[in-house]
């Protein structure tokens, strides 16, 4: 069922070190639908390490299928292989940060923030990369972004999905993974 989120913001969740995620992200950037919806980061790996560690053996196979199989949902996509994956709670709180500061700077940073990684192969879990990727928007990480985020987990769990990217509409449709762009057009009826 198409939802209708013309009148109201869809929510998106999404985790940076997902390349269904960002594919899904360049996805709705194209289309020209990004500003209709709510980022939420959540964590679909918590348990991910910081600082990020190369993969090897069965994980990095699993990643490098991973790459290959988003490599054909969207041909053309700007994409590499990074060595590992991070913990990226440090980078969803950053995100929550520029976005209650100033919405637009605060999708700029997530956009920079998934290209760093998956394209750049970036630790995004460093502080350091992350203040870089913020620049001078970013003054305070601490305080309720911490709590932010915990919340956005809870309502994801509560949506009975485990799985990201997904975007669930103000009536509750859902779109899960990374889709055609033509489901994408009928969810958000473009």
């Amino acid at each position: 069922m198409a939802a209708n989120p013309s009148s109201s913001t869809v929510i998106l969740y999404s985790d940076f070190n997902c390349p269904f995620c960002y594919a899904l992200h360049e996805r709705l950037h194209e289309l020209r639908v990004l500003d209709r919806c709510e980022w939420r980061g959540v964590q679909h790996a918590p348990l991910l390490p910081r600082p990020m560690r190369p993969w090897q053996g069965s994980l990095g196979a699993e990643l490098k299928h991973e790459v290959a199989v988003v490599q054909r949902l969207a041909p053309g996509l700007p994409i590499t292989l990074p060595s590992g994956k991070p913990n990226t709670l440090p980078a969803i709180e950053y995100a929550i940060a520029l976005l209650r500061k100033d919405l637009r700077n605060g999708m700029d940073f997530v956009q920079r923030t998934y290209r760093a990684f998956w394209c750049e192969g970036r630790d995004i879990s460093d502080p350091v990369v992350l203040t870089q990727l913020a620049g001078e928007h970013v003054e305070d990480v601490e305080g309720q972004n911490h709590s932010i985020a915990q919340k956005w987990e809870t309502a994801w769990h509560a949506t009975g999905q485990n799985g990201v990217p997904l975007l669930v509409s103000s009536d509750g449709d859902l779109l899960v993974g990374c889709v055609p762009a033509e489901q994408v057009r009928q969810f958000f009826q473009v």
